[in-house]
């Protein structure tokens, strides 16, 4: 057997294995992912959203707080709280949305990643309102006396 029967044999079972490889790949590149798997762009906007969710309940919480519906105290922790909560759920659900690359069933969580958005702006806006509330309702030192 000579060395250049050897290295086109070599070429040739190369060239078959890709050629024949590359269409299986692409075959699986295209298959849309299930409904039930959980990928990495599904977990992110689940996280997004449960924190904007958080944050809408603590927002709420606080918003009656000031109000002086529940409890005592002017809510004043609970509104930084939800703002923050809402602004970490509403920037890691644009980001979601800002890197997924297919539509709704791809698996890039580009519905969860709205969600997100939708739910982290509502928190924001309750915080907001709540630490607005709780600063006219804090009466200032002077007035104490």
């Amino acid at each position: 057997m000579s060395a250049r029967f050897v290295i086109t044999a070599a070429a040739a079972a190369l060239i078959g294995a890709f050629g024949l490889a590359a269409p299986a790949a692409a075959h699986t590149l295209v298959q849309p992912v299930s409904s039930y798997a959980l990928t990495s762009g599904r977990l992110w906007s689940v996280v997004a959203a449960l924190l904007g969710l958080a944050g809408a309940v603590i927002g709420a919480v606080a918003l009656a707080r000031s109000a002086g519906r529940i409890g005592t105290g002017n809510g004043r922790r609970g509104a930084i709280v939800a703002l923050v909560a809402g602004l970490a759920g509403a920037v890691i659900g644009g980001l979601v949305v800002a890197a997924a690359e297919g539509g709704p069933g791809t698996g890039y969580g580009i519905v969860g990643g709205f969600v997100a958005l939708v739910v982290g702006l509502i928190a924001m806006i309750l915080g907001g309102l709540a630490l607005a509330h709780s600063r006219r309702t804090a009466a200032p030192a002077d007035q104490l006396t």
